[in-house]
């Protein structure tokens, strides 16, 4: 039986948002499944939800001056704040100029937007648009590749899509030696350990299953 993810931050409308954006940014095709597929909305829904989205743990007093690109994030917004008035205000802007909401939009027109928000030519009322394509970028790739048990990654589809084994095994000595030859293992992530679903040895390490060629 699947579980339904609870969303703890995002709308409906704001979900159905993001698993449009994201599935334009890592798209499924015969390599195999994409973000939406992988549960990225879901993952940046948690890490919305959580003490990053509310910046938490940064200091938000000001002043507040146009920073440097050395400086990183310079915002006065949390990134639940960035998420919400973006998602406004490219919904507002699809529905004015074709009629409908960005994920009801088609493949291309979805794009175009996207490739505006990345050149900063989509004009924000409260932010600019590269911003909120910087974040969504960023968390998109995050929540694809990160270990499922933040959300995201659901099957472990972007680690199978690279060849990424997962958590360290301690049978990694019997390959040491081998040069240019792909280590093909199941994947195995910290929920498949602390889910007891995978055998560990008497160290404590996963015991990687190699997958046949």
């Amino acid at each position: 039986m699947s579980v339904v993810p609870c969303y703890r931050y995002l709308t409906e409308a704001e979900v159905r948002f993001l698993n449009a954006a994201v599935e334009r940014l890592i798209p499924s095709d015969e390599s195999g499944a994409g973000a939406k597929e992988a549960n990225v909305a879901y993952f940046i829904d948690q890490q919305l939800a959580g003490s990053w989205g509310v910046h938490g743990r940064c200091y938000r007093q000001g002043p507040w001056r146009e920073g440097k690109p050395q400086q990183g994030y310079q915002s006065r917004l949390t990134p639940q704040e960035i998420y919400r008035e973006a998602i406004r205000e490219i919904d507002q802007h699809c529905t004015g100029r074709h009629g409908k909401v960005f994920a009801h939009l088609g493949a291309d027109l979805q794009d175009e937007i996207i490739r505006e928000l990345e050149a900063g030519t989509f004009e924000f009322q409260s932010i600019p648009s590269s911003l909120f394509f910087e974040l969504l970028i960023r968390n998109t790739q995050e929540g694809f590749f990160s270990d499922p048990m933040y959300g995201g990654n659901k099957d472990k589809v972007g680690w199978r899509l690279i060849g990424f084994p997962g958590v360290p095994a301690s049978n990694y000595d019997d390959h040491i030696d081998e040069r240019n030859i792909p280590y093909r293992v199941e994947p195995v992530s910290i929920l498949d350990i602390k889910n007891g679903s995978v055998e560990l040895d008497s160290q404590g390490y996963p015991k990687h299953v190699l997958l046949k060629s």
